[in-house]
């Protein structure tokens, strides 16, 4: 069988690293989504490639900037993709003609502003298109759910790219959490350098917030590390007023916390307290793009993890700061023979999870049932993630009421939010 197509819906920093008329001036330069899918094409596992933008006439540029900054870094790397709009055209529903384009059992990654993934992932499930979304799945609940549904009704697999789930330490963590007793506490903190709302400015606070862009990395951890337990409450507070004077809508948000009560499935009267902090106001010169670490406590042992300084860091005149960099996530750097060598970075990892899984669907491997045994990121081992983010978005709306998380029987289909 033919490897699947792909077509990779949005083409701003995550996909291609190319943002405001040239590179992303984050840790994402030349992007990780098309990056990651020319690889996996140079070897094999996937087939024809497009992308799908509002805009068409930015692919001249990207093209331009894919070509310098990644074919000629990689050993000549094929660059080349199909792309909708045409470059003389503007159409924000470019990506329905897209789809329409691939066959049944192809693919789509979607790295768009959070309100569009639902109408986006839901066009595609009805036509056989497997998915993969970045995080979050969807903002609400109710859409979430239905997105599981209509892709059991129609066979496709859809993929949540939380892609801290294959970063080896968050990894062995989950593993270990299961020795350690019955789960009691967990605070995490995630951040980014105020530079980003330059990146996000066109959506911050508008379309979406931090935490569910920032803090939908921890909360699925820590999903991921206790699925014996439900998050049952959930209480938000934020901070404000950095955003605001950088220019952002008034209702932005700079740092956003939940905390959220978690009980026993067998046992309610065993209780945890989760707290999630994200925040998009750090300082410029932090030394790292993206702080990140949590502590998890069990009734048998804890778990720190400080993931922001990996014992690797690096001094640059041009830069005038020590610098911290993380090539567990993304591998730019050639390997000898030129070639692009980050198939280990758990960035790549993510994707080509996503393809190994979608590659053995269409070829009748294995079953959804059996993809959501695994410690995946499926919409179905997502659910309480998706919970979480929707309740705290409502608590913050609502004045920062705690709103309760209601789970009626085993089914997927009996959760929300009071």
């Amino acid at each position: 069988m033919a490897p699947p197509s792909v077509l990779m819906v949005g083409t701003g920093e995550y996909t291609t690293g190319f943002v405001g008329g040239g590179a992303s001036t984050s840790d994402k330069k030349v992007g990780v989504v098309g990056l990651t899918l020319f690889d996996l094409r140079r070897r094999g596992k996937v087939g024809d490639l497009s992308m799908v933008g509002v805009s068409g006439s930015k692919f001249p540029a990207i093209r331009q900037h894919l070509q310098r900054n990644i074919s000629e870094a990689y050993n000549s790397l094929d660059v080349s993709f199909t792309s909708f709009p045409s470059d003389d055209k503007v159409d924000p529903e470019a990506y329905k003609a897209a789809i329409d384009a691939l066959a049944p059992g192809s693919a789509i990654t979607i790295f768009t502003p959070d309100p569009t993934h639902y109408d986006i992932a839901l066009y595609a499930i009805q036509r056989k298109v497997h998915v993969l979304v970045t995080k979050p799945a969807t903002k609400l609940l109710e859409h979430h759910l239905h997105l599981l549904s209509e892709s059991r009704k129609h066979g496709v697999f859809v993929f949540v790219e939380h892609h801290k789930r294959f970063d080896p330490a968050y990894s062995d963590a989950r593993a270990k959490a299961r020795g350690l007793g019955d789960f009691n506490y967990f605070y995490s903190y995630m951040s980014q350098p105020k530079s980003q709302l330059e990146t996000f400015k066109a959506w911050a606070g508008k379309d979406s917030d931090i935490s569910y862009y920032l803090n939908s990395h921890h909360v699925d951890i820590c999903e991921s590390m206790v699925p014996d337990y439900t998050p049952v409450k959930v209480t938000a507070s934020a901070a404000k007023g950095t955003a605001v004077d950088l220019g952002c809508v008034p209702e932005t948000e700079d740092t956003i916390t939940l905390l959220v009560e978690w009980r026993k499935k067998s046992d309610p009267s065993k209780v945890a307290t989760g707290v999630y902090t994200a925040s998009w106001t750090a300082p410029q010169k932090a030394g790292v793009h993206s702080n990140q670490y949590f502590h998890w406590m069990g009734s048998k042992g804890e778990i720190r993890i400080n993931q922001a300084k990996r014992g690797y860091d690096v001094t640059d005149d041009n830069q005038g700061a020590l610098a911290w960099y993380n090539p567990f996530y993304m591998r730019y750097s050639p390997d000898e023979e030129g070639n692009f060598s980050g198939q280990t970075g758990y960035g790549y990892i993510s994707f080509e999870k996503f393809i190994d899984a979608i590659t053995a669907l269409n070829e009748g491997k294995v079953t959804l049932d059996q993809l959501d045994q695994r410690p995946l990121p499926t919409l179905k081992n997502t659910i309480a993630t998706a919970a979480i983010l929707h309740a705290g978005r409502v608590s913050l709306d609502d004045g920062g009421r705690s709103v309760e998380i209601v789970r009626e029987g085993e089914g997927d289909e009996g959760w929300s939010l009071k």
